[in-house]
C-alpha cells in the first residue's frame, strides 16, 4: 500500500465518523508518516528514499498530533522576520516617492497604517495551523468547497511562482551591479538553487534557514542607515495636496497592502507543526511582531533613502541617487549610498542583500507545492519535493528571458492579480464570522459531498474581480472608479478595498441561499 492506505479515508468513512459539533479531530483523519512509506508502488519507493536525506514527504495531508514537535514559537516569528528582511521591502518603500511622489511624513503614515491593515489577516490564520492541522489551501475547502478551491490555489501558483521570478530577478540584477562578469543568468541560478536546497527539505529546514537569515540582512541595513544618515542628503520633502495627493496616497497604499497581506494564503502552512495546544494569542503576536517589523523598518528606510533622488540631475546638477535609481534601479540607489564610502565592503554588502532574496522566496517555493497537490488527486500524488524541483525549474524558465525583456511587464502583471488576495480575504473572513461560527469539522476535509458545493463563494470571487476592476488604477488599466480619483491619466487605486467589500457582501447574501438550498 502507499498512501491510499488504511490511513487514507474514503468519502463515505469521513462521514460516518465526522462530527460536526466537534471543533477539533481525532487523529485516525490524519496521515501518519509511516503512511507514506508502506507498500511497494514507485510512490512509497520514492518517499523511501527522500526520507533516507530528512525530507519533508507530507503534502497536504492533515499532520497527527504526536507530529505536532515545533514547539519553539519564535520560528512562528523569525519565519516572518526573515522573509520580509529582504531588498524587495525596501524597494517598496522607494516607490512612494519615485512612483507616487509622496512626500516623506504622508509616506510614512501610509506605510504605516497599511502594513497594519495588511498583515492582520496573516497573524489571524496562523492561529489556524495549530488549531486545525491543515495547510491554508486546505482550509480554503471550507470556505470555496473541494472543487471551486482549485480557481484559488491557480491564483496562488501564478502569485507564488510569479513573485519568486521578479524577486529572483532583482537579486540576479543587484549582483551584476556588483560583478558585471556575473550574468543574469548565472545569478538567477545561483539565487533559484539555493531556495531549491532549503524548501526541498521542507517546513524544518525553512524554519532552520529562516530564524538565522535575517541577521546579515539587518546588519547590512543598519549600516546603510548609518551611511545614509553620515551623508546628511536625506530630504524632508513635504506633504502634497489635493486630488493629486489622494491618487497618490490610494495608489502606494495598494502596493503596501498589497506586499504585506500577500502572505495570507500560504499563513498556515508555517505552523501546522505547532502542537494544538499552544496558545492562539501567542501565534498571533509571534506572528504579527515578525512581520510588523521587517516591513516597517525596509520600506521606511526605503522611503527615507528615495528622498534623496529629489531634485533629479540636470542643468550641470549632478544627483548619484537619482542617476543610480534610474540607471539601476534599486540596485542603483543602494550602490549610492554603500560604495561612496565603503567601497568593496559597500559591495560585499549589495551581495548579501541580494542573497537576501533566497528567504523572500523560500516561502513561496515550499508554500507553492500545497497548491498544486489540490488541483487534482494525480497533483496530490506526486510527492511535495518533486513539486518544489518543478515550480523552481519554470520560475528559472521565465525569469531568464524576463531579465532583460519582460521584467516590467511581468511585474505589472503580478501587481494586476494581486486583487485576488483581498476577494479571498473578504470570503474567507465571512464564512468564518457569519457561517461557521468560528468552528470547523476537519474530519470532512477531504469529502467534497460534505465541504460547501463552492458556488457561493465561486460567485462571490466574480463579484470580487468586478470591484477590482472597477476600482483599480494600474498601468495597463484604470477603473471608472479609480479615474475619479487623482490625476487624469493615473487616478488613485481603490481596487483592493472594493474587491474586498463586493466579495464579502456578495458572499453572505449567495451563501445564506446556498446553505438554504444545499443545508451545508
Amino acid at each position: 500500500m502507499g498512501l491510499k492506505s488504511k490511513y487514507t479515508l474514503e468519502a463515505s468513512d469521513v462521514e460516518k465518523q465526522a462530527r460536526h459539533s466537534q471543533l477539533y479531530a481525532p487523529d485516525d483523519v490524519a496521515v501518519p508518516k509511516e503512511a507514506f512509506t508502506e507498500g511497494n508502488s514507485v510512490y512509497a519507493k520514492i518517499q523511501r528514499f527522500a526520507g533516507r536525506f530528512n525530507i519533508e514527504q507530507r503534502g497536504i495531508e492533515r499532520v497527527p498530533e504526536d507530529e505536532r514537535t515545533d514547539t519553539n514559537l519564535a520560528n512562528v516569528g523569525t519565519m516572518w522576520l526573515s522573509a520580509n528582511m529582504v531588498v524587495s521591502s525596501f524597494a517598496i518603500g522607494a516607490l512612494a516617492v519615485t512612483v507616487f511622489h509622496l512626500g516623506f511624513v504622508d509616506g510614512l503614515l501610509t506605510t504605516l497604517f497599511f502594513n497594519l491593515l495588511a498583515i492582520t489577516p496573516v497573524a489571524f490564520y496562523s492561529t489556524f495551523g495549530p488549531r486545525y492541522g491543515l495547510r491554508q489551501m486546505i482550509l480554503s475547502r471550507y470556505y470555496f468547497g473541494f472543487h471551486g478551491v482549485k480557481i484559488v490555489a491557480i491564483f496562488n501558483v501564478l502569485a507564488c511562482v510569479g513573485w519568486s521570478t521578479v524577486n529572483v530577478i532583482v537579486g540576479a540584477q543587484l549582483l551584476n551591479a556588483v560583478n558585471s562578469n556575473i550574468d543574469g543568468y548565472a545569478g538567477i541560478i545561483i539565487i533559484a538553487a539555493a531556495t531549491f536546497v532549503v524548501t526541498l527539505f521542507g517546513y524544518k529546514v525553512v524554519h532552520l534557514y529562516e530564524f538565522w537569515s535575517w541577521i546579515p540582512s539587518f546588519i547590512v541595513f543598519l549600516i546603510v542607515v548609518g551611511e545614509f544618515a553620515h551623508s546628511g542628503d536625506f530630504n524632508k520633502i513635504p506633504m502634497g495636496a489635493g486630488t493629486a495627493e489622494a491618487g497618490s496616497v490610494l495608489s502606494y497604499a495598494a502596493s503596501v497592502y498589497g506586499f504585506g497581506t500577500g502572505w495570507t494564503s500560504l499563513a498556515a502552512d508555517y505552523t501546522v507543526y505547532q502542537p494544538r495546544t499552544v496558545s492562539r494569542p501567542k501565534v498571533f503576536a509571534w506572528t504579527f511582531g515578525g512581520l510588523i517589523f521587517p516591513l516597517l523598518f525596509t520600506e521606511i528606510l526605503g522611503l527615507a533613502i528615495a528622498t534623496a533622488t529629489v531634485p533629479p540631475s540636470g542643468d550641470g546638477f549632478v544627483n548619484p541617487y537619482y542617476d543610480g535609481y534610474t540607471h539601476s534601479g534599486i540596485g542603483g540607489l543602494l550602490a549610492a549610498v554603500l560604495f561612496p564610502p565603503l567601497g568593496r565592503f559597500g559591495q560585499f554588502c549589495l551581495v548579501v542583500l541580494a542573497l537576501s532574496i533566497i528567504a523572500n522566496n523560500c516561502p513561496n517555493m515550499y508554500s507553492v507545492t500545497f497548491s498544486l497537490q489540490v488541483l487534482g488527486r494525480w497533483t496530490q500524488a506526486v510527492p511535495r519535493f518533486i513539486w518544489t524541483f518543478v515550480g523552481t525549474v519554470i520560475y528559472c524558465a521565465i525569469a531568464i528571458p524576463g531579465y532583460s525583456h519582460f521584467e516590467s511587464v511581468l511585474e505589472d502583471f503580478m501587481l494586476l492579480i494581486g486583487y485576488w488576495l483581498a476577494i479571498y480575504e473578504g470570503i474567507a473572513l465571512t464564512e468564518h464570522f457569519v457561517f461557521a461560527h468560528r468552528k470547523y469539522d476537519v474530519t470532512i476535509y477531504a469529502t467534497p459531498s460534505s465541504l460547501p458545493p463552492g458556488i457561493a463563494a465561486i460567485g462571490a470571487f466574480c463579484f470580487g474581480v468586478m470591484g477590482a476592476v472597477l476600482g483599480m488604477a494600474q498601468v495597463w488599466f484604470i477603473g471608472p472608479i479609480g479615474k475619479r480619483i487623482g490625476l487624469p491619466g493615473y487616478g488613485g487605486d481603490v481596487g483592493f478595498p472594493l474587491a474586498f467589500a463586493f466579495s464579502s457582501i456578495s458572499y453572505a447574501v449567495l451563501r445564506t441561499m446556498e446553505k438554504h438550498v444545499f443545508g451545508r
